[in-house]
């Protein structure tokens, strides 16, 4: 390291002042004159380390020759950083085994929480190299705060970095302050007092682990914390850390403390990475699985897991929210079997059986296997994207558990329709007990209700490779799809028949699906060229034909995130947007009733004909007629409530 100063002459130059470079041994200290200069330092070569404004002759100009630099982070002097310490750090020696832990398992975009951040040198060498989104650091010592602000001013790195002086508690009671105590050494400053060596103790306050790890979504633990890490590991539970890089201290703790560490690390699922793991400086990770809603754009959305030997977990119970899925061999749960509705997890991991019957052969994961036809076209076909790539002639069947598993009626005939239609003639096993098939394949959720309505492209395009290939056309170039014969009992467009009747004056082809079997529903939706449809299940299954020459009307009989779902569905299936019709009048439901889907409208037939005109869907002619209120009291019957005008719009 070499030392330059620079001075600064007021009035030279052309910008008013001028800036004069020489060494250090140049100047007279004899000429008696004041000058403030910037001292430099650098490295061989020339690289700058940092500078510091000072007067000539002040003592602070010999502190800023310990300036160092280790892997890349320029350290400046303090008190703490002897000749020793400076030495290491520029032989890459300081804290290498903790340093090479971190860097071996800090990724992208990955947030650090440090416990005992020390000089700084290590969290800032961690961001500097491994390039995490933040990194938070606490530190109890309050005499190291200074010098660690200043390392990360001088490195630019306040914006990444996030210094606090807490003691950071996992213990459930935590007290507002705990006594720490200070050394000579910083190294052996401790919340323990272990031997008989001089400590100044000072009270410093505590922090939450609880509270960060919900604010700040930590995904590695960097713990270096003098003997502390026995007390926190006993209560901590690390929730969402993917890694760990902890240096141990048996001189605090004794041995039988290391391996109580290291148990407690071993217990919750993290396992030692031998390449950059020594006695005392363990890292270590574990499979972390993050359950996340399923995304359209990627992600497990459009992967596939291939397992062997792995424990499939039936629900004990039909309910909303059903314990169920996959595990791997060793226990881990496999996040691809999951099925979410919107950012509602309806499988939550389910616990390891204790028994578990095997099922020979191969099979492709199914998922939840409904029999209501509305939620199977949503939610139990959304892994048939795979078909487009396997082999389903090595296969044995389609694994899934059911909704219900006290319903153990023969399974209803749309099931395998449905599959047909998809090219596959493959059977459907559902597991009501846990089973250990030989191989499954497992298929992320490419479809379902929230955003993923949308489909992935790989679900997209088995979906036109392959649904309905073999159906011809067949019907009215002009359909309308009517709920009408569905009954009030299961949602409703009130006056249904009186629209219908309008419709087919127009030269619509009136369409029950629940009359007709899938592939004549196909046949229908590939021959019209509009579609006019009560908004229901029935527009979900359009949307797996639908093209974008084909003009699609929704008539709204309620208003719930349910609309969104189809309307998306259709556009992104058929690459055109329906027209929504949305002039509800008035809305009822079954009395004690809160679920939407039971909702019955009242349509403003002037409104909706004028809409359908707009667009294209009938010709003008005469204001079709609202129904009058008898004939609205005699549709709807006595058990019917009506919604004011806020419970009727509410999403």
């Amino acid at each position: 390291m070499c030392l330059a100063l620079v001075w600064r002459i007021p009035g030279a130059g052309s910008s008013g002042s001028h800036d004069a470079c020489f060494p250090f041994t140049s100047l007279d200290e004899g000429s008696g004159a004041t000058i403030v200069v910037n001292i430099i330092l650098t490295q061989t070569g020339g690289t700058k380390i940092g500078t510091k404004k000072t007067k000539y002759g002040q003592a602070v100009m010999q502190d800023t020759l310990t300036t160092v630099t280790c892997r890349g982070v320029a350290v400046p002097a303090s008190p703490f950083l002897t000749e020793t310490r400076q030495r290491r750090m520029a032989e890459e020696r300081y804290e290498a085994d903790e340093i090479a832990g971190a860097l071996a398992v800090v990724r992208p975009g990955d947030r650090v929480l440090e416990l005992g951040a020390g000089l700084g040198v290590v969290g800032a060498v961690i961001a500097k190299n491994a390039n995490p989104k933040a990194v938070l650091s606490f530190e109890a010592n309050p005499d190291l705060i200074p010098h660690i602000r200043a390392l990360h001013d001088l490195n630019g790195l306040q914006d990444r970095i996030e210094l606090r002086n807490q003691v950071l508690m996992s213990a459930p009671e935590r007290p507002d302050t705990r006594t720490f105590y200070l050394r000579n050494s910083f190294l052996g400053s401790s919340l323990v007092d272990a031997d008989n060596r001089q400590t100044r103790p000072v009270e410093v306050p505590t922090a939450s682990f609880d509270a960060v790890i919900e604010e700040f979504r930590p995904d590695v633990l960097i713990m270096d914390i003098e003997g502390g890490e026995l007390e926190f590991l006993e209560h901590a539970t690390l929730k969402g850390i993917r890694a760990v890089v902890v240096e141990f201290h048996p001189t605090v703790y004794g041995a039988g403390g290391t391996r109580t560490c290291k148990d407690r690390l071993r217990s919750m699922g993290f396992r030692k990475s031998e390449d950059v793991s020594t006695r005392h400086v363990w890292t270590c990770t574990r499979n972390l699985v993050r359950m996340e809603p399923p995304n359209p754009v990627g992600g497990w959305s459009c992967q596939i897991a291939r397992l062997k030997n792995p424990v499939v977990v039936p629900p004990t119970h039909r309910s909303h929210v059903q314990p169920l899925g996959v595990l791997t061999a060793e226990g881990q749960v496999v996040p691809h079997a999951a099925t979410w509705r919107a950012a509602r997890l309806l499988t939550p991991p389910p616990a390891r059986p204790l028994q578990a019957e095997r099922l020979p052969g191969r099979w492709l994961w199914g998922g939840v296997l409904w029999r209501y036809f509305p939620h199977f076209v949503t939610e139990s076909v959304t892994r048939l994207w795979a078909l487009e790539h396997i082999d389903s002639s090595r296969f044995d069947g389609i694994l899934f558990t059911p909704k219900n598993p006290a319903n153990t009626e023969p399974l209803p005939a749309f099931h395998r329709e449905f599959l047909s239609l998809m090219g596959c003639d493959l059977p459907i096993h559902e597991a009501r007990v846990p089973c250990i098939p030989d191989q499954l394949i497992v298929p992320g959720q490419g479809f379902g209700l929230g955003e993923i309505s949308r489909g992935t492209d790989r679900f997209i395009e088995a979906v036109a490779l392959r649904f309905g290939q073999s159906v011809a056309p067949e019907g009215s170039d002009k359909l309308y799809i009517s709920r009408s014969r569905l009954g009030t009992g299961k949602g409703a467009l009130l006056g249904e028949a009186r629209l219908e009747a309008y419709l087919a004056a127009e030269g619509y082809e009136i369409f029950h699906p629940q009359a007709h079997s899938l592939t004549e529903q196909v046949a229908r939706y590939k021959a019209a060229k509009q579609i006019v449809a009560a908004e229901g299940s029935s527009l979900h299954f359009l949307a797996f034909v639908a093209r974008p020459d084909q003009q699609v009307a929704m008539i709204l009989r309620r208003r719930s995130g349910a609309t969104q779902h189809i309307s998306t569905h259709l556009e992104s299936f058929s690459g055109r947007a329906p027209l929504w019709i949305e002039t509800l009048r008035r809305a009822w439901m079954p009395a004690g009733q809160v679920r939407k889907r039971l909702a019955v409208g009242e349509p403003d037939f002037a409104a909706v004909q004028a809409a359908l005109l707009g667009s294209g869907f009938v010709a003008p002619g005469p204001v079709w007629e609202q129904p009058g209120e008898d004939e609205v009291r005699a549709l709807l019957g006595p058990d019917f409530e009506l919604l004011d005008e806020g419970s009727r719009l509410a999403g």
